[in-house]
């Protein structure tokens, strides 16, 4: 179970603990267990700083305690602290990334799900980036590139991956289809393909507002008998 650890602290020496903090990562490379480290300020007190420290479990962070180095560096930031800073251990029972959900519902329902209550995930103003299309502009144009795979494939995805950082989520997929309708003027012939691919979405306000594909379209075209023919 994921481990979080919040330090609070007072210090009027704020460069001089951000330096500190920085010779730690340098220091215990290829040796921690902790996974994210994030540092705020308080906006109504500049000298109040908490660390927000993120590990796979409570053993690893107590690993991670038990190196000289941390030990070292802990005893460093006291002394640049104005008073003991504290310690607060939470084991994280809830943890929503919610851009990475809604990049996997949207995936779970491009094939399926009712068009305009799909849609409803993508902004307006959408920009669409695939090596294979000209770059589409807008959710009309979303709906009309979903529509023609709907039209050509019975078609669904599985989600093999997610990331997500800041405002960005990639999703690494595999997409299987029945060839139902024309593809790119390949009248239907019934058959069963897959192919795999790869996702950037940028989300604003909850909605998809940005969208990169890679993904094996040359594979495609050969299953379908086009290719190598």
């Amino acid at each position: 179970m994921t481990f979080v650890q919040l330090i609070d602290c007072k210090t009027s020496r704020f460069d001089e603990m951000n330096r500190l903090l920085d010779s730690w990562v340098e220091q215990t490379k290829g040796k921690r267990t902790a996974t994210h480290a994030l540092v705020g300020k308080d906006r109504s007190d500049a000298s109040h700083l908490i660390e927000i420290v993120e590990f796979p479990s409570y053993e690893e962070a107590m690993r991670n305690s038990n190196l000289p180095e941390t030990d070292r560096i802990f005893r460093e930031m006291v002394a640049l602290c104005d008073e003991m800073p504290t310690f607060t251990d939470l084991e994280v029972v809830r943890d929503e990334q919610l851009n990475r959900t809604l990049a996997r519902e949207f995936f779970e329902d491009l094939g399926r799900a009712d068009l305009d209550r799909l849609l409803e995930r993508i902004a307006d103003d959408y920009v669409d980036h695939d090596p294979a299309n000209p770059q589409d502009t807008g959710v009309r144009a979303a709906r009309d590139e979903i529509a023609g795979w709907r039209r050509a494939f019975d078609f669904s995805f599985r989600i093999d991956g997610q990331l997500a950082q800041d405002d960005l989520v990639c999703t690494r997929w595999t997409w299987t289809g029945r060839h139902k309708g024309d593809f790119l003027g390949i009248p239907a012939t019934g058959q069963e393909c897959s192919m795999t691919g790869m996702t950037w979405h940028r989300f604003r306000g909850g909605q998809i507002c940005e969208g990169w594909w890679q993904y094996d379209r040359a594979g495609l075209m050969e299953q379908l008998g086009v290719l190598g023919q």
